[in-house]
Formats: C-alpha cells, structure tokens, sequence
C-alpha cells in the first residue's frame, strides 16, 4: 500500500471557544472556525474547490455550504461515531493526495448542549441480533476501568489516584487555552472524591458535552510553498473499524481497544515511526473518560501493557514531560461535540508545531499525533493520524 507521508499540507486552520453557546446555532460556530482558516490560509471561501463536513446531527453538507456560502462545490458529509471528524479529515486528504482537488476544506460542528441531555446520546443503531442492556457511556467506560484495575493490581484508592492523575494535568492544561469549554484547574483530592458516575468513575473521569467546530483547509505541499512558510505535512494516517466482536467474545479483556493499535500500526508504518514513545513529541487523544486515556497510553506503544501507572506518576504525560499527551486540555476541558473534537485535536498540533502554542508551548513539538475513538469497548472507530514540520 502507497504511503500518504509527505502528500498533504495543512495551510490554514480554525478553532471556535467551545463551550454552552447559547448564542450561536450550528451555523454561527461554523462562520468562526472556517473564517479563522481562510484567514490564516490567507485565501477566501471562493478558493476552496470541495469540502468535508463532520457531523452527527446535521444530515447533509448544506449547512456548510449555506454558512460559508460555498455555492455549488462537492461537499460531502461524513459521520462515523466519535471519530466522524478524523474520517472526514483523511477522506479529504486522500482526495488532495488523489490530485482529484488542489485545495479543499475540511469542518466538523456540533451543537450538543441543545439536546438537553449531559451524556453523548444517538449514533448508529445497534444490530438486532446483539443481547446487551442499554448502558449511557459511563457505565461502558467503568467495565473497562474496573477490569484494568482488577487485571494489573490496582486498589480502588491506587486506580482513582491515577485516574486523578490525568484528570488534573488535563485540566491544568485546559487552563492555559481560552478556546477550552472549562478552564479552572482541580486537585487531584477534588477528583477523587467528586460525586460518582458510574463505579469507578467520578465526574472529572467524564468528559463534558459542549457545542464547537474547528476546520482545516488542504492542500498540496508544492502549493502551500507558496502560500506560506510554516505549513505541515501529513505522515501517516490510520482508520480501523471494529465488528463488535469484543462485545459479543467472552475473552475480551476490557484493557486494550484493538481499534486503536491496528489504526495506530497504519499511521506508523506511513510515518515511518518505529519507536512511537521515543520520535512522537505531542498526542491529542480520545480522553472521553481518564480510563480511556489510560489505556491509550499502552495501545499506542507508549507504555508497556499495565505499566502506565509509572508513566502517569513520573509526568512523563504532561507539558514538561517525554510525550505530551493533550495539551490543549483534551475532551476534559473542551467538551466532545463530536464532528468537530477531531479537527479540534488537529488544531492543537497545528499551534505547536508552528510554535504557536502560546504558554501552552512545548520545547519541542516536531512529530503531533492524533487518536480519535468512537463507539464502545470492544466495538469501536479509529482514527490515527500523525503530523510533522516540512522537510
């Protein structure tokens, strides 16, 4: 298979504040992400020659088209659960890497807070031969959290410390960004005792619903030489669906998501990475709840099976540690409305590799991932992908 590394440019991206925005519908948030990356590409809404739209609430690309006003271009709307937003994202790159499109946009919105509800709801149907009782994603999430506690040796008191853990550097993090939806840090005595969700996770383990969009504008890195100086390049991208096959085995274990190494493997082979902990310097990943970022930490090769404890207690994941791991605050600060949270993850690595972070600047930002994950344990979308400085 033909590598993508190298293929695609980012020339221009777009973030609105997340947040309960009351104020704005779906159309609003759009106008602020998109109109950020046109004017950071430097180009005009005229310019865009195709267009992929994430959502899950909103059932065709006319909403886009109506609010950027993108008069009769392909725009082709993409959802696939959680990990709707990477999806539209690589579809777009495939077609730029295609020589199909020379410069094409890609956004993701979602306005969650109009629902009314505190937890992500719809999605697909499940299939009817499936025997399952209906659980909200806090009760999915806390299976796999007791059994990691359970299969590595954790008390209660040492799994919710390292749950805290995560929470409170993510948190930290989030306080430094002023696009994030919360941005007041908490101690980990706060997250450990905070009311229950869904045994063992409390409420700063779930991530929060919020209304956002973010946007990205493509193109080919012989264009973008053009257009400016410190554009990025793709160098690997990964997507791995899962046939609900761990939910229906009994051996399915509840601490490692297949979806995520497989798609994990895809963008590292691309990229070329053959020590993920060593050579990639950033992630923004899937931390729908502190459970799922930990068990992330070892699906995508960063710690060893059941050793990511250590790597929590020695900061290895935190701004000043080996990997940054969410440094914009992640789905804990900035909420999960779901077409948009994967671009959002992008816009993140963007800044950093510019250098353009802000007091959230790392030393050392040339290699960014993203992981984005949708579905539930043992039935997941993935999607991976893995970003660098221009040659």
């Amino acid at each position: 298979m033909e590598s993508i590394k190298d293929r695609v440019a980012i020339v221009g991206m777009g973030c609105c504040k997340f947040g309960e925005r009351w104020d704005a519908g779906p159309e609003d948030l759009l106008v602020e992400s998109c109109y950020e990356a046109f004017e950071d590409a430097g180009i005009e809404p005229k310019d865009i020659q195709a267009a992929w739209f994430g959502t899950t609430q909103l059932s065709t690309g006319q909403p886009l088209a109506q609010a950027i006003k993108l008069e009769y271009i392909p725009i082709t709307r993409v959802e696939n659960a959680c990990a709707t937003a990477t999806d539209a994202l690589m579809n777009a790159c495939f077609a730029v890497a295609a020589g199909v499109y020379d410069i094409v946009l890609v956004a993701g919105v979602e306005k969650l807070k109009d629902s009314g509800v505190g937890y992500l709801t719809g999605g697909a149907g499940q299939p009817s031969s499936q025997i399952a009782a209906a659980a909200p994603p806090p009760v999915q999430f806390a299976l796999a959290a007791n059994r990691y506690f359970h299969q590595y040796g954790l008390s209660y008191e040492e799994g919710k410390r390292i749950l805290a853990m995560i929470d409170v550097k993510n948190h930290h993090n989030g306080s430094l960004n002023p696009k994030a939806h919360f941005q007041r840090e908490i101690t980990i005595e706060q997250a450990m005792n905070a009311p229950m969700m869904a045994f063992p996770l409390g409420l700063y383990d779930c991530c929060g619903v919020s209304d956002g969009s973010a946007a990205a504008i493509l193109t080919r890195p012989d264009i973008a030489k053009s257009m400016r100086n410190d554009f990025i390049l793709v160098k690997g991208l990964g997507l791995s669906v899962g046939g609900m096959q761990g939910m229906l085995r009994e051996y399915y274990d509840f601490v490692h998501f297949d979806e995520s190494v497989t798609a994990g493997k895809m963008a590292y082979e691309q990229a070329g990475i053959k020590n993920p902990r060593e050579e990639v310097d950033l992630a923004e990943v899937h931390d729908c709840f502190s459970i799922t970022e930990l068990i992330i930490y070892e699906d995508m090769g960063w710690s060893a099976r059941g050793k990511a404890k250590e790597d929590v207690e020695s900061g290895f994941f935190t701004l000043e540690g080996g990997l940054a791991v969410n440094p914009d605050g992640g789905l804990k600060s900035f909420g999960h409305p779901i077409g948009a949270s994967g671009i959002r993850m992008l816009y993140e690595v963007y800044k950093q590799l510019q250098g353009k972070a802000g007091p959230r600047q790392l030393k050392k930002a040339d290699i960014g991932l993203t992981q984005n994950l949708g579905g539930r344990p043992g039935s997941f979308s993935c999607g991976v992908s893995i970003w660098g400085r221009k040659s």
